[in-house]
C-alpha cells in the first residue's frame, strides 16, 4: 500500500464535465492536486496516457449473501468484483441469514466488511413488522429496506397497514422493493402449470410494480419521507413518477433493465430471471428517455449471484437474480460509446448521485479534498465478458460474450491501489461508509 501516488497524463473528467488533459496528485488518502506537470519526489508515479481518470462508482444495492450464504458469494469475492468493475463503494441489502435487522447484526456485517473488503461498504437495515426502534436507531445505516413484494420471508411487509409505521415515525431515508405481493399470489395461481421462464415476466407483471410504487410514493407525500424506490422496471412507473415524484422522492435502474428485455429468456433462459422481472422493449426506450431526463436519478445493479446450479433449476425452482458490479459500469461506458449518453451522464448517474442521495461525504466526484477513490478506464479498446475472468463467486454474467469497453486498468481506493492492469492486490481494505442526514 502507499499513501502518496502521481498519475500522469490522464484525460481527467471534472465535475463540471469537461475533460481535461493532466495530472492528479493524492495524498494521505486524499486528492491533493489537479493541474499540469505536477511534482511529488515521494509519489508513486502511474502513467495513465490514454487512460481516462473517473470517480469510483458506487453501487447504491447489490446483494453479497454474507453472512450465511456464501456458497453463492462473501464480502472478499464480490469486492474483488466491484474492484474489477470499478466499483469503489456499495451499499448491501439485509437479506443475509441471519438478517440485518438489529444493531448487533449490522455491527457483525461492519466487522466482516472491515476484515474483508477491497472497497469501502455500507448497510441497509432491514424493516419488518416488529423492528421499528432499530430501524430508527442503528447506526451507521444507509437506509431501510422494505420488501413490499416479492416473497421474502421474515422481511415481507406487503400490506399499507404494516408499511405506513414505518413512513410515519423517523427520518432515515427508506428504500423499498415496489411490487404488490397480494397480486402475485394470485397470478401464481393463475399461471401455476406453466414452467417457460418467461412466464416470470407475467406473474410479476407491470401493474404489480405500479401498484407497489403508488403506495410508497402515497405514504412519502403523506408524511414528507425521503423515499428511493429500487430498481424501477416499467415504463408505467416512470411516467407515474415524471407526475407524482416530490423532491423527496429518487429512483435508479438496472443496466438489465434498460438493456435486456423478455426477448432474452429465450437465449439465456433461467439466467434472465431476476425481481422485479425483466420487460418489453418498450419499457427498455421509456426507461432510457426517463434516466435521460432526469426522472431517473442513478444505476444501481442489483448484484443477485445464485450459482449455476441453483439457476439451472426449472421455473419456478430457479431463483431470482444475477450479478452485476463486474459489468455495469463496462456497459454503460460502451453506451456512451454508442453516442446513447455522454461521459459526464454515466459519471452523474454512478459516483456522483449515488453520493448525494444517500448523503455519504467526500465521494462521487473528482476534486480537490475529496476521497481517493477514483479509477482509470480504457475507452479506446474493447473485450469481451468471458465467465472466466469474472471474481464474483457465481462464475457467470448475462452479458457473457458482449464486447464492452471502459475496462478499469487501475481501481484506487483511498488513494490504494486495488487493481493494477488486471492484477488484484487483495491487501487493500476498504472503509465503512458515514451517512449525513437522509
Amino acid at each position: 500500500m502507499t499513501s502518496n501516488l502521481l498519475i500522469r497524463n490522464a484525460e481527467i473528467l471534472l465535475p463540471d464535465g469537461n475533460l481535461f488533459l493532466g495530472d492528479l496528485s493524492i495524498k494521505d488518502g486524499k486528492i491533493a492536486e489537479i493541474g499540469t506537470q505536477l511534482q511529488d519526489d515521494s509519489a508513486q508515479i502511474i502513467d495513465a496516457t490514454g487512460l481516462t481518470l473517473l470517480p469510483g462508482v458506487i453501487d447504491p444495492q447489490v446483494h453479497f449473501r454474507e453472512p450465511g450464504l456464501e456458497y453463492k458469494e462473501d464480502l472478499f469475492t464480490a469486492s474483488c468484483a466491484c474492484a474489477k468493475g470499478g466499483v469503489t463503494s456499495f451499499l448491501e441489502m439485509p437479506n443475509t441469514r441471519p438478517l440485518t435487522t438489529t444493531q448487533e447484526r449490522l455491527d457483525e456485517k461492519l466487522h466482516l466488511a472491515s476484515q474483508k473488503c477491497l472497497v469501502n461498504y455500507g448497510f441497509f437495515m432491514g424493516a419488518t413488522a416488529e423492528n421499528l426502534d432499530d430501524l430508527r436507531n442503528a447506526n451507521p445505516a444507509c437506509g431501510i429496506k422494505i420488501f413490499m413484494g416479492s416473497n421474502h420471508g421474515a422481511l415481507l411487509v406487503s400490506t399499507e397497514e404494516e408499511i405506513e409505521p414505518i413512513f410515519a415515525k423517523g427520518s432515515r431515508l427508506i428504500a423499498v422493493h415496489a411490487e404488490d405481493q397480494a397480486r402475485i399470489v394470485e397470478r401464481k395461481k393463475q399461471f401455476q402449470d406453466i414452467t417457460e421462464p418467461a412466464i416470470h415476466s407475467e406473474i410479476q407483471d407491470e401493474t404489480a410494480a405500479l401498484n407497489a410504487t403508488k403506495l410508497a410514493v402515497k405514504l412519502s407525500n403523506k408524511y414528507q419521507r425521503r423515499l428511493h424506490i429500487l430498481h424501477l422496471s416499467t415504463g408505467i412507473e416512470a411516467e407515474y413518477l415524471r407526475e407524482h415524484k416530490s423532491p423527496w422522492i429518487s429512483t435508479e435502474v438496472t443496466p438489465q433493465h434498460l438493456l435486456l428485455n423478455t426477448d432474452d429468456y429465450e437465449r439465456i433462459g433461467t439466467l434472465a430471471q431476476m425481481n422485479p422481472p425483466l420487460r418489453s422493449k418498450e419499457n427498455n426506450e421509456i426507461l432510457w428517455k426517463a434516466l435521460l431526463d432526469g426522472v431517473i436519478d442513478c444505476i444501481a445493479t442489483d448484484h443477485a449471484p445464485h450459482t449455476l446450479e441453483e439457476k439451472a433449476k426449472s421455473y419456478p425452482h430457479s431463483p431470482s437474480g444475477m450479478p452485476g458490479v463486474e459489468t455495469s459500469l463496462l456497459l454503460m461506458l460502451t453506451e456512451h460509446k454508442k453516442g446513447r449518453c455522454t461521459l459526464a451522464q454515466v459519471v452523474k448517474w454512478m459516483c456522483t448521485n449515488p453520493a448525494k442521495l444517500y448523503n455519504i461525504p467526500n465521494k462521487g466526484e473528482i476534486k480537490v479534498g475529496y476521497d481517493a477513490d477514483v479509477i482509470l478506464v480504457d475507452l479506446k479498446n474493447y473485450k469481451p465478458v468471458l465467465k472466466e475472468n469474472l471474481a464474483t463467486k457465481c462464475g457467470w454474467s448475462p452479458f457473457e460474450g458482449w464486447s464492452l469497453t471502459g475496462w478499469p486498468v487501475y481501481t484506487i481506493v483511498l488513494g490504494n491501489i486495488a487493481l493494477e492492469k488486471g492484477k488484484l492486490n487483495t491487501e487493500v481494505r476498504g472503509k465503512a461508509l458515514t451517512f449525513g442526514s437522509n
